[in-house]
């Protein structure tokens, strides 16, 4: 099979002739159609994921199709329309046995990290990491799309539930510029709040706009809290939702909450933050991470996509030997929405 394989961190992507994956006991083999390409995996190729091991095949957002299984594989057959899901769970403790999976307290390797992912022709997987899609989605020829929903639709979907976002509420998106934010816009408009973008790129205000904000507030440079606050009439947000995460945003984010607002930070920057305890107080505010999302979470995005209640934004194709060009422009954020490769 085909791929591109990357050998180290901060080097260039190599096209690889391999053979062909043959699944061992409990495993099965997809054919790839297309693969996401977002900043999870450019993380891996800009070296900042330390636990990652090479050479390595990245790659998680699949749409693909069960070609083989090896023996033991049950809930899997040759034909089935399936993606992938991220995490490797033990099965056994606490949080998967309550479908907490992102928080399994013996999480094995994750797919393009440390075991083979995605941008090559065929995948093999653990069965239990093949989510089987619903009907209504084309797995071939919505490839690049339907590759996307299990991170760009997922994510979000999870940020809703967790945050507990509810119709009419004011919910500010920070960084809505990106792959994941545009969906974060989608996502909380289908939940009937009321969107406001902020965002630094000013080449993305209208996307914004496009994916439901009612209001786009310009970052760079701007009074964030003092726009936030004259968008809600001055009650501030009831949900921030950060995928920027640096220590100003999320300072930021919170100055922003009005009474009993959410903060809600995912992946981005990571970096530490102050938060007044008598503001924590006074508010009944909660500051909260969301990580990734169950793979019940995925599943029903993927159903919301299915009925067309929301679609994931595909700005830009690329075939597979164009790897390196799709993670440039990832590296400097000019993919607006979701960028994939389209692999057979």
């Amino acid at each position: 099979m085909k791929a591109m394989v990357l050998h180290a961190p901060r080097t260039p992507f190599v096209m690889e002739e391999r053979p062909d994956p043959k699944p061992g006991r409990g495993e099965a083999v997809a054919r790839v159609f297309a693969c996401g390409a977002g900043l999870t995996i450019e993380h891996v190729r800009a070296g900042r994921v330390p636990f990652a091991t090479f050479p390595r095949i990245i790659g998680h957002e699949i749409s693909g199709e069960i070609v083989e299984v090896g023996p033991e594989v049950q809930a899997l057959k040759v034909g089935d329309p399936v993606t992938c899901y991220f995490y490797t769970g033990c099965g056994r403790c606490r949080w998967c046995r309550t479908n907490r999976e992102p928080l399994c307290e013996n999480q094995g390797p994750r797919v393009g990290y440390q075991i083979d992912g995605g941008y090559a022709e065929f995948i093999k997987l653990p069965e239990r990491n093949f989510l089987k899609l619903p009907p209504g989605l084309d797995h071939r020829n919505e490839a690049p799309a339907v590759a996307v929903i299990a991170d760009a639709l997922a994510t979000p979907f999870k940020v809703v539930r967790h945050a507990k976002i509810e119709p009419l509420e004011n919910v500010a998106v920070v960084g809505a510029g990106g792959g994941l934010g545009i969906h974060m816009i989608k996502m909380a408009r289908w939940a009937g709040a009321r969107v406001i973008a902020v965002e630094r790129n000013a080449g993305k205000f209208d996307a914004c706009r496009e994916a439901g904000a009612e209001a786009v507030v310009d970052a760079s440079g701007n009074d964030v809290v003092g726009a936030v606050l004259e968008a809600t009439g001055g009650r501030g947000a009831d949900v921030v939702i950060d995928f920027v995460s640096s220590t100003t945003s999320l300072e930021a984010g919170f100055a922003c909450l009005g009474v009993g607002g959410r903060l809600v930070t995912l992946g981005g920057a990571g970096e530490d933050f102050k938060v007044a305890a008598r503001h924590l107080l006074n508010k009944e505010a909660v500051v909260m991470g969301s990580r990734y999302a169950t793979k019940q979470e995925v599943l029903d995005a993927l159903a919301l996509a299915a009925r067309r209640e929301v679609w994931p934004l595909v700005t830009e194709v690329y075939p597979l030997a164009e790897a390196e060009r799709v993670h440039e422009r990832l590296a400097a954020g000019e993919v607006i929405g979701r960028a994939a490769l389209s692999i057979a």
